[in-house]
């Protein structure tokens, strides 16, 4: 927990700015705390994405110049980054993930490597906390380069991660955030791949954000439509771990409206 300033004079005469800085690097180091694997279903999920990540990498290895085999690590890095135990393990994955993006993009122009390479620059970010804020014009870079590209990759994963970087992000002067520009780029995720529940989870978590409970309910309530629908089109394995998320995420929506 943050220590209270021993003057509150000096802490009253701080920029606005300043303090969102400080809130979002706080986050940023919370973010790459010890690992998530606390119950016997995340320790199932993390089995699984060290075992994916052991095979990309072994694969990457074999043939370094293979664009695919590189994001396809990248990929993996990202996933398995994110059961990291410590900031110094985090940091090594993130960026085994973002030299593999590169060197992809040395063979080819494609948005998956932009893609990956930006969430595993997410990962470093929450690592290496000082430098988040210099990251995030590095994240912007990718993605946008990605949107560019194909839009519709991972449904829509280049709008709807920029959307959450405008979010979350201090604004200016010290960095991008812009809730105009989240807001568009989220809507945009939204209708490129509407049958992807964490598009509208993202709206409904980020009008609660913003206050805004008739958006979030609205939101909710298109969630609970596509829902059934959802489950049937993205089962198996593969999405075992996003409805275990999406489901807790909508819960907790629910419960934030219901209890404001």
């Amino acid at each position: 927990m943050k220590k209270e300033p021993r003057h509150d004079r000096q802490r009253a005469a701080r920029p606005s700015w300043l303090r969102r800085a400080v809130i979002f690097l706080a986050m940023l180091f919370a973010a790459a705390g010890p690992l998530r694997a606390d119950n016997a279903q995340d320790r199932v999920f993390a089995g699984r994405d060290q075992a994916a990540f052991v095979q990309a990498q072994t694969q990457y290895l074999a043939d370094t110049n293979n664009p695919v085999l590189g994001w396809q690590f990248g990929r993996a890095s990202y996933d398995w980054a994110d059961w990291a135990t410590n900031r110094a393990e985090r940091a090594a994955i993130a960026k085994g993930g973002i030299a593999a993006c590169r060197r992809s993009l040395l063979f080819t122009n494609c948005a998956a490597a932009h893609y990956y390479m930006g969430l595993n620059m997410g990962e470093l970010a929450q690592s290496e906390a000082l430098h988040g804020l210099r990251l995030v014009r590095e994240m912007q870079h990718d993605w946008e380069a990605a949107s560019e590209l194909d839009p519709n990759f991972d449904s829509a994963g280049p709008e709807r991660s920029l959307g959450l970087l405008y979010r979350d992000a201090p604004g200016w002067p010290l960095s991008i955030g812009n809730r105009r520009k989240a807001l568009e780029y989220l809507q945009d995720a939204a209708k490129l791949a509407p049958d992807d529940p964490e598009n509208i989870l993202n709206l409904a978590e980020s009008y609660l954000k913003w206050g805004d409970q008739p958006d979030a309910r609205d939101e909710l309530a298109a969630l609970d439509a596509l829902w059934p629908k959802a489950r049937k089109s993205l089962a198996g394995q593969t999405w075992e771990q996003d409805w275990y998320d999406w489901s807790k995420r909508r819960d907790d929506v629910r419960q934030k409206l219901n209890h404001p």
